[in-house]
């Protein structure tokens, strides 16, 4: 399978090149942005892959502050330069999106993998779209949104769900805490709908879904967090959930803690062979209910 490398990719990826060459020089932040008259914020934001490096002048300026004098290595990084000012799918919603949302997308979208734990309502890949408009609807007046936010909104989660049907389909593995099953969204109806998604879902090959039920004594994580694996060419990234808005981060420490956190739920859980049973039998309580 060829990897995948967007817009997002390839600004992440010059950003990281550029950091190790300004820390091989042993140059900090503030004098690098000063040798392309730039501020030390908005370097930072180039070197994490938040924002694009504009200007292609500006890059040779900071290959030469850098001693950059390779023509393949300098021929190599004007290229990253140029795929990663090309537009991403979801700039339409770009006005939309809260800080860090802009960023994760364009990351999920090339991820190989995505490892998932989700503790309060379903992940955002498994949503059905009346799942996800009553989860933007009802904290619509609380955060002071207007309509059109919730239907762009719902509109870019449905579109993000492409990366599972794709002929190249990202690798999913989620895991649910009951809770978040139970938290009633909606309806019984929207409910029961959003019961069968997840279970339409699980059955592709590339996808597993486990559900951690609540009775059971064993490690789980109270805060949401999606981790994203690709090829070499990136490290992984950790999305936590933060109060303005996703927070992406590749600190290896992070990284590291997270996935023990996610490997200790997924031996915990349910396998993945008895969701289906236990979807059904929460969509029966809802029945009687």
């Amino acid at each position: 399978m060829a990897a995948r490398r967007g817009p997002t990719f390839r600004r992440r990826e010059l950003g990281k090149e550029l950091r190790r060459l300004r820390e091989r020089k042993g140059y900090g932040t503030k004098e690098a942005a000063a040798a392309i008259e730039s501020s030390e914020a908005k370097l930072n934001r180039v070197e994490t892959g938040h924002n694009q490096l504009p200007r292609v002048r500006d890059l040779e300026d900071l290959l030469d502050f850098y001693g950059v004098t390779d023509i393949d290595d300098r021929d190599h990084l004007l290229m990253l330069h140029r795929e990663s000012l090309s537009h991403d799918w979801y700039r339409p919603y770009q006005n939309f999106l809260p800080s860090g949302a802009a960023l994760y997308a364009g990351l999920e979208t090339d991820a190989a993998t995505i490892r998932a734990w989700h503790s309060q309502v379903v992940f955002a890949l498994l949503q059905t779209e009346d799942y996800a408009r009553a989860i933007f609807t009802v904290a619509k007046p609380v955060d002071e949104r207007t309509t059109e936010f919730v239907e762009e909104n719902v509109a870019l989660r449905m579109e993000r769900k492409e990366v599972l049907c794709r002929d190249d389909p990202t690798e999913l593995r989620v895991i649910i805490d009951e809770g978040a099953l139970r938290h009633m969204i909606g309806s019984p109806e929207i409910m029961r709908d959003q019961y069968k998604e997840i279970e339409r879902v699980a059955a592709l090959d590339h996808v597993t879904v486990q559900i951690l039920p609540q009775n059971l004594v064993t490690y789980r994580c109270w805060s949401n967090f999606v981790m994203l694996n690709f090829d070499a060419k990136l490290d992984p990234v950790v999305m936590l959930d933060g109060s303005l808005g996703p927070i992406v981060t590749d600190k290896p420490r992070e990284v590291a803690a997270y996935t023990r956190r996610f490997d200790a739920m997924r031996e915990g859980a349910l396998a993945p062979v008895k969701t289906p049973e236990f979807l059904h039998r929460l969509a029966k309580e809802i029945d009687v209910d």
